[in-house]
């Protein structure tokens, strides 16, 4: 299975730089991975300071990667144990093929409290400290109001089918969370949607693309799907908004 070859070529190639732990979270952890059309969402837990030559050996291991399948869908962001605490501190992570920076959210910590994958050493209930509820709801709030709702308005965004399946099962997974206080995979996610009064048609269109046929689709839908995804998306995180921020 190219997936298991990857992680253990990852795992092999990491041990080097000594981690204490690397977990899995998202889909790979909660069960709905995809192999293909999934991303590999890891964390490594380095022991010491992430300073630039652990930059450069980081970067070097990832373009070794390159010769595996599957290699561009793994991400991973690298953590030390004096930088666990703070979810709005950025940390190297290595993503669409390139390095960068990004938080660790609440969202993801909270993934990986509640059902992360342990591939090596220590497990998350170890290292990372507990993630409020106030703490969870606030984030999912801000994300849907600030990062979400101004980009409904990009029309260009949704003919696009990751902005439009994101931005549906984002939202389905952020009700659910603010609702009930858990978190779901994109599976449930899907189920949730018809409920939330989002476009039947397109629910159907993301879960045949995820589950069953990942053809593309011609330019005609491509527009229309992009229509009612907006028209759907700006009242409902709107709504959302109003009701739990």
């Amino acid at each position: 299975m190219p997936t298991d070859s990857l992680l253990t070529r990852f795992l092999t190639d990491l041990t080097p730089l000594r981690p204490r732990a690397v977990w899995a979270h998202g889909s790979l952890a909660g069960g709905d991975y995809q192999e293909g059309r999934s991303d590999l969402d890891l964390i490594a837990v380095l022991p010491d300071e992430v300073d630039l030559r652990t930059v450069r050996r980081v970067m070097a291991l990832h373009r070794r990667l390159r010769t595996e399948p599957l290699a561009a869908k793994l991400h991973c962001s690298y953590l030390t144990p004096a930088t666990l605490d703070d979810p709005d501190r950025s940390h190297l992570t290595w993503a669409h093929r390139h390095v960068l920076r990004r938080p660790v959210t609440p969202v993801t910590r909270r993934e990986l409290l509640d059902f992360g994958r342990v591939l090596h050493g220590e497990a998350p209930a170890g290292l990372l400290p507990p993630v409020p509820e106030q703490q969870l709801h606030a984030f999912v709030v801000r994300d849907q109001r600030d990062f979400w709702r101004p980009h409904v308005d990009k029309a260009r965004l949704w003919r696009q089918d990751v902005w439009v399946d994101l931005g549906l099962l984002t939202h389905a997974r952020a009700t659910v969370t603010l609702r009930d206080g858990r978190l779901i995979s994109k599976r449930e996610a899907l189920a949730e949607l018809p409920g939330l009064g989002a476009p039947v048609e397109v629910v159907e269109d993301i879960t045949r693309r995820r589950y069953e046929n990942p053809a593309p689709a011609d330019g005609t839908w491509l527009a229309r799907r992009a229509e009612l995804t907006r028209a759907y998306l700006a009242p409902a995180i709107d709504t959302l908004v109003t009701t739990y921020g």
